[in-house]
């Protein structure tokens, strides 16, 4: 069941919304199973096969919080073994079924070269949301094991990991940001100024996904699927393709996070920001402080820090920093190419430091030199979405080659192959539109400035009334637009990490 289709918008959030607040006036505790329980039913409808793995994560990561948790009888020796043997269970989970084919792929070859008979391959399929809610357990196993964790109730807990706007592409949750809300009596009384605010976050990140997302990623497959299949891009379609996947990819996941946002607000439930435009960053340094901003939290609070962070010198500091994206590669997918992405963005974090050693501090850096730092980063993270987008490393040179003008310029060979005229609006206006949202466009949080509260709506000045008035008029105008462009089965690009 997809945020933008019918059954969810329909049917499926309306009930729940519904019985949600009309159980919490009775009994918060009942209302937080009862969200638990339709989370549990959004996670089968996608794939009932792997719901028993997501509930015996549950069952197992929360006893063992409570295993490694501080308590009389216990010494801290015991508790760092029991965290240990947890830690080792989830990861090992994580590999079997994200990554134990990659690894055998890659023995084979070495097999295969040395005249031995291949490895088969494991008959399982990827469990959809695995390494987000793995890594939102993992914080909370360590964070018991520091003693931070003070809401332990078991309902709370089992909704904090499945609460369906996050469970199957994120953002990736901290139990300190969403169990003291379950606890919360006020979550359970319906609140009609997040529901105005959810409606308008929901109603812009469908509009991201639909509007300017899908259409700029059917131009960005065809070159990408076109490199896969041995045509070679030219330097106009290579850069067109690139550019609209660099728009898609965003517009993609972040209208899911805005979209998971919307939703919880109306629960009355705030989630955590998970884009800040990153596009205008003017270092890569900035634009992993905007982009998938809890994943970087995670990855910085339990892998980059415990790893020595900066605390041990500059060059333990840089390996510490490499490490993590590379790391940070791999979560995302079973693959080199996602291997050499986050090997990419490791260099180019140890170069920005680098640069920021050199540089005088409290210099403040002129116009020109945002503007520059702005249009490097941008090229940069542009060249590193290539391999994280392409089929294999073959394609991935294919690409770069076409970017650089290797292929050639002449785009009409490309062309007559994809049966795509470039030219035509259906590609153009959204990759015009998507460039002045990304470039010039607050991010979507900031609709709370434009969104008033409902109460002193009526206490505003006649000109402050009239346009909320308009921006109400143009958000249902933007979700009638939205809903009219449903039906087509259109996934999220993260769910298949």
């Amino acid at each position: 069941m997809l945020f933008n289709s019918y059954a969810f918008i329909f049917v499926f959030f309306p009930i729940v919304w519904l019985g949600f607040f009309a159980i919490g006036r009775r009994n918060a505790r009942a209302a937080a199973g009862f969200l638990g329980l339709a989370s549990l039913f959004f996670y089968g409808w996608w794939s009932l096969q792997a719901l028993p793995l997501l509930l015996g994560s549950i069952c197992f990561n929360y006893w063992a919080g409570m295993q490694v948790s501080p308590r009389e009888g216990v010494t801290d020796q015991q508790r760092k073994r029991r965290l240990v043997l947890a830690l080792t269970v989830n990861l090992t989970v994580l590999a079997i079924f994200k990554y134990a084919n990659f690894f055998i792929d890659n023995i084979n070859e070495a097999l295969v070269t040395g005249g031995i008979s291949p490895l088969h391959v494991l008959d399982i399929a990827l469990p959809i949301g695995i390494s987000f809610y793995t890594f939102t357990q993992i914080a909370f196993i360590v964070d018991c094991w520091q003693g931070k964790v003070l809401e332990r109730r078991f309902v709370h807990y089992l909704l904090f990991v499945t609460y369906f706007p996050h469970l199957i592409a994120g953002p990736v949750l901290h139990h300190a940001q969403m169990m003291p809300q379950f606890a919360s009596p006020a979550t359970y009384r319906p609140d009609a100024n997040k529901i105005a605010l959810g409606l308008a976050i929901f109603t812009f990140g469908l509009a991201k996904k639909l509007l300017l997302g899908d259409p700029l990623g059917q131009g960005a497959d065809l070159v990408f699927h076109g490199a896969a299949n041995g045509v070679a891009p030219t330097l106009y379609t290579a850069w067109l393709g690139v550019l609209g996947y660099t728009l898609q990819l965003y517009f993609d996941f972040s209208g899911y996070s805005d979209m998971a946002i919307g939703i919880s607000l109306c629960l009355g439930v705030r989630l955590p920001l998970n884009f800040a435009s990153p596009y205008k960053s003017t270092s890569i340094i900035e634009f992993w402080r905007r982009w998938h901003i809890t994943l970087s939290n995670f990855l910085r609070d339990y892998l980059y820090i415990p790893l020595g962070g900066n605390r041990k010198g500059p060059a333990r500091r840089y390996v510490n920093l490499f490490i993590t994206m590379l790391l940070g590669g791999l979560w995302h997918g079973a693959g080199w190419t996602f291997v050499l992405w986050g090997a990419m963005h490791g260099a180019l974090l140890i170069v920005n430091h680098l640069w920021n050693a050199v540089v005088p501090a409290g210099q403040s850096p002129g116009r020109v030199r945002r503007l520059l730092g702005w249009a490097l980063t941008f090229f940069c993270v542009m060249l590193a979405w290539v391999v994280f987008r392409a089929h294999d490393m073959h394609s991935a040179v294919e690409i770069y080659k076409g970017l650089f003008g290797f292929n050639g310029i002449n785009p009409k060979s490309f062309g007559e192959f994809a049966n795509l005229n470039f030219h035509k609006p259906d590609f153009f206006q959204p990759l015009l539109v998507g460039l002045i949202v990304a470039f010039f466009l607050p991010p979507t949080i900031a609709l709370e400035r434009w969104v008033p509260g409902i109460q002193v709506l009526a206490a505003r000045p006649r000109l402050a009334r009239a346009a909320s008035a308009g921006f109400a008029v143009l958000t249902v105008y933007l979700l009638a637009v939205c809903v009219s462009s449903l039906g087509v089965f259109s996934p999220f690009l993260y769910f298949q990490f």
